[in-house]
């Protein structure tokens, strides 16, 4: 099935069943539908918060999966993670019942909005899609936002509103991103990652200038010009661009960068005319990178640099990015998702830059064929600390076919050490913490269970 398809479901009266409702970007999705007045119905593997506050605006959400569920409905919606196997997408097959992915859900409703902002790339995303939130709110837009991490102003991954501006932070795993109808397409790097889908970078390049060719006419691709592989792989685009960097040579750019205390501030300018002041309460270049990708999707949709300024100044981080969890022995203890090199040498350089004694750094891998595929990559940067624990590598949705272990990255990697065991991880962060200590627990799976049990030990 395809987003045209879908397309004339989505109206008043007709039923929509959601497989995995409480998910991430399942609750926003289902509350926008809801919103338009389409009959919404789903199920989900547990109770949560998602769950509760779905119930509460009159939609009916099921614990388990079961074919009965889906009795009645038009149409299914499900998550990229329910497989055909699943008795309530077999039940649907069965019967007919068209089914569609959430990327495509979102895709059709994006033709709804004046502005679908659409934040890609290997790293960054979630960073830049709360940046653009924040100066959408400054602006009292309204927006409708779909973020995958908690926001601290939203005190969630999401919000509802009824604006004419939709921010949604897009990935191309799967290509699902290819799904979406963006407005304005930014595309912050491009990397080798998620190599259990695509064959190798150039595959990876393929997608991101699919998706840059889905920006209408009249619409916008943001681009980063310090990226030589955005900036290849966008070389004979035939949409309008709009480029963001560290130097003039960028359509907007930053100038009279300083900082102060690991905190940047800096001018941003416009096609070479002053546009506003930023002063982050974010550490690192990187961030400085993100604020102007955010500055340019403003700039596109024509908001005014105060609003800009606003929501830049007050930013202060989102879940999981160098989120500040407490301290131990006197150690500072921060927690951060970069689970790809280049978004642990961002983090890394940050940190370096904070004027703590040493940096302490607890990574577990992400996914074997990622640690493999980018073995290299990940020693070097790994090598950078003062101190580097490894723990064993986080499986997700893997089998371990490559016969590989974090303690190879450990042999790699001069005087680091392994632990296979979360547990063993904690104690060795204990005995090592003293006063002027920078802890860093990094990683996509469920490294930050250890910096927040330090955090509950303070």
């Amino acid at each position: 099935m395809t987003v045209s398809e879908l397309k004339p479901y989505l109206r008043p009266g007709v039923r929509a069943h959601l497989v995995g409702i409480g998910g991430v970007s399942m609750a926003p999705l289902a509350e926008v539908l809801h919103g338009m007045g389409m009959e919404i119905s789903g199920s989900d593997m547990r109770e949560s918060a998602s769950v509760e506050h779905l119930r509460s605006l009159g939609i009916t959400v099921q614990i388990g999966h079961r074919a009965e569920h889906v009795q009645g409905a038009d149409l299914v919606i499900r998550t990229a993670a329910v497989h055909n196997e699943n008795p309530e997408i077999a039940a649907a097959l069965d019967g007919g019942i068209p089914i569609f992915e959430r990327a495509q859900a979102w895709g059709a409703l994006m033709g709804d909005y004046r502005h679908a902002v659409c934040i890609s790339g290997t790293h960054g995303k979630t960073t830049t899609t709360s940046m653009c939130t924040h100066i959408a709110m400054a602006d009292e837009a309204d927006p409708t936002v779909m973020i995958g991490g908690t926001l601290p102003l939203l005190g969630a991954g999401h919000r509802v509103g009824k604006g004419d501006t939709i921010i949604l932070e897009s990935c191309e795993y799967c290509n699902s991103f290819l799904s979406f109808r963006p407005t304005v397409a930014v595309i912050l790097n491009i990397e080798a990652d998620h190599l259990d889908f695509f064959k190798d970078l150039n595959d990876v390049e393929r997608s991101f200038s699919a998706f840059a060719s889905l920006v209408p006419a009249g619409g916008m691709v943001i681009a980063n010009a310090d990226d030589q592989n955005t900036m290849d792989t966008l070389a004979n685009l035939d949409r309008p661009m709009m480029t963001f960097g560290m130097g003039e040579y960028a359509d907007v750019y930053c100038d009279n960068l300083r900082v102060e205390q690991g905190l940047p501030s800096f001018d941003i300018f416009y096609e070479k005319e002053y546009f506003t002041h930023i002063s982050l309460q974010v550490p690192g270049v990187h961030n400085v990178k993100n604020a102007l990708a955010a500055a340019a999707a403003a700039i596109c949709m024509g908001v005014a640099p105060e609003a800009v300024e606003q929501g830049l100044n007050g930013f202060q981080g989102v879940g999981r990015r160098f989120e500040y969890k407490g301290s131990w022995n006197g150690a500072k203890i921060y927690d951060d998702y970069a689970h790809h090199p280049g978004e642990l040498h961002a983090l890394l350089e940050a940190a370096k830059g904070l004027g703590y004694q040493r940096v302490i750094c607890a990574f577990q891998p992400h996914t074997y064929s990622r640690t493999k595929a980018l073995f290299e990559d990940f020693a070097r940067e790994l090598a950078a600390p003062d101190i580097t624990i490894l723990a064993e590598i986080y499986a997700a949705r893997e089998n371990n076919d490559a016969g590989i272990s974090a303690k190879d990255l450990a042999d790699r990697i001069p005087g680091a050490e392994f632990y296979p065991t979360l547990e063993e991880v904690s104690s060795r962060l204990q005995a090592l913490a003293q006063p002027g200590d920078l802890i860093l627990t990094a990683g996509a799976g469920d490294i930050y269970t250890v910096s927040s049990f330090l955090e509950h030990r303070v």
